[in-house]
């Protein structure tokens, strides 16, 4: 793009699509990974109560989006435990983060610049994760493109849509928390970064790969740090996302027949019953039912 060759950022943006992300980048997606398990309830109870059960929760929280990518591939779910390296690195953060004297490497890892560095380097993580399984897929299937989309979207998010699965691993169900049904933060951006990097790869998307890295990076890296730092989980994507369903699936409120039918029946016979209500009124008050009767035959003699 013109653009990138005007600000002369065409090597940045190489560099970037060049950088390794173990170990350093790997150790951050770990233990803010690890963090958000600690932090939801419940979590402390089920550490002390069952370590296997949390350290299994840990690691679908860590290698969730490989497993679930492998299973629409139809790959065995169990080959990210064959990175030895990887899962003892990152039991080793579960270690630390949940059992360290004084809750040590916990408490540090919340101070807010700290923990605002390891999101970022977390974010990063994200755009290799969705890359890796638009990749992955486009091997298999070159010219599929919702293939590459649900297994780029699976392998950046995939700690988040086997939410339920997680939460029942510790003993806890709770369907209405459905991901598909109330998608979070990570689950929509991870949905557009697979969408773009796809498009990329089918060639509908003027842009180079290192390029489109540079620029998604660069949003998401931003965009996090910004709510992190606002205390806010508002975003652009909010807005675009009700705007797209004001246009495309909002429907008005309308009557059908029968439905006004009933109205009309309704309001008339709330009018007829006002209507003989008022009749058996006396200087503002309501008669008796007999006084009533009386009265409506001494009006019907003298007419």
């Amino acid at each position: 793009m013109d653009l990138f060759r005007l600000l002369n950022v065409n090597e940045l943006a190489v560099a970037l699509s060049r950088m390794n992300m173990f170990p350093y980048f790997e150790v951050a997606h770990y233990i803010v990974s690890v963090m958000s398990l600690r932090e939801q309830p419940g979590a402390l109870e089920v550490s002390r109560r069952s370590p296997l059960a949390c350290w299994f929760s840990a690691m679908l929280h860590c290698f969730g989006g490989a497993v679930l990518s492998g299973v629409i591939m139809a790959e065995a779910p169990v080959e990210p435990l064959a990175n030895s390296t990887n899962i003892l690195l990152a039991s080793l953060m579960w270690y630390v983060v949940f059992y360290c004297p004084q809750d040590m490497v916990y408490s540090c890892a919340t101070i807010l610049p700290i923990r605002l560095v390891l999101t970022a380097m977390k974010e990063v993580t994200r755009t290799w994760k969705v890359l890796g399984g638009v990749t992955q897929a486009s091997k298999k299937y070159k010219d599929s493109l919702f293939v590459m989309i649900a297994v780029g979207w699976t392998k950046g998010a995939g700690g988040g849509l086997m939410s339920n699965f997680e939460q029942l691993v510790r003993g806890i169900w709770k369907p209405e928390t459905n991901e598909l049904l109330k998608m979070t933060y990570p689950t929509k951006v991870t949905l557009i970064g697979s969408v773009l990097f796809s498009l990329q790869q089918c060639q509908y998307l003027p842009m180079n790969r290192p390029q489109l890295m540079l620029l998604y990076t660069t949003f998401i890296v931003i965009n996090k740090t910004r709510m992190m730092l606002l205390g806010s989980s508002f975003s652009l994507l909010i807005w675009i996302e009700s705007t797209l369903y004001e246009v495309l699936f909002a429907r008005p409120l309308t009557c059908s027949p029968l439905t006004n039918q009933t109205h009309s029946h309704i309001t008339s016979s709330c009018s007829s019953s006002e209507a003989k209500s008022t009749s058996c009124v006396k200087n503002g008050s309501p008669l008796p039912q007999e006084e009533c009767k009386v009265s409506e035959k001494d009006k019907k003699k003298t007419e």
